[in-house]
C-alpha cells in the first residue's frame, strides 16, 4: 500500500470525487487536501482523521496497513 496522501487520492477517485467535494464533505480547505495528497503537508490528525472518515475508512487501519 502506497502512503497516506495515495490512500487518499486514490480512494477520492474510487468515489469519483473532486478534490474540491472532498475537501468540502471533510471540512477541510482544498489547499490542504492538495498538500496531503501531494505529501506536502503536515496535517493535524484531527484533520488527517476528518478526511479518512468521510471516506470510509479508519486512522488506525489506514496507518497499519
Amino acid at each position: 500500500m502506497g502512503n497516506i496522501g495515495e490512500i487518499i487520492k486514490d480512494r477520492r477517485k474510487e468515489f469519483r470525487l473532486t478534490q474540491a467535494q472532498l475537501a468540502k464533505l471533510a471540512k477541510v480547505s482544498i489547499n490542504t487536501l492538495t498538500q496531503i495528497e501531494r505529501e506536502e503537508g503536515n496535517p493535524t490528525l484531527a484533520v488527517l482523521n476528518r478526511i479518512l472518515e468521510t471516506l470510509g475508512l479508519r486512522l488506525t487501519a489506514t496507518v497499519v496497513e
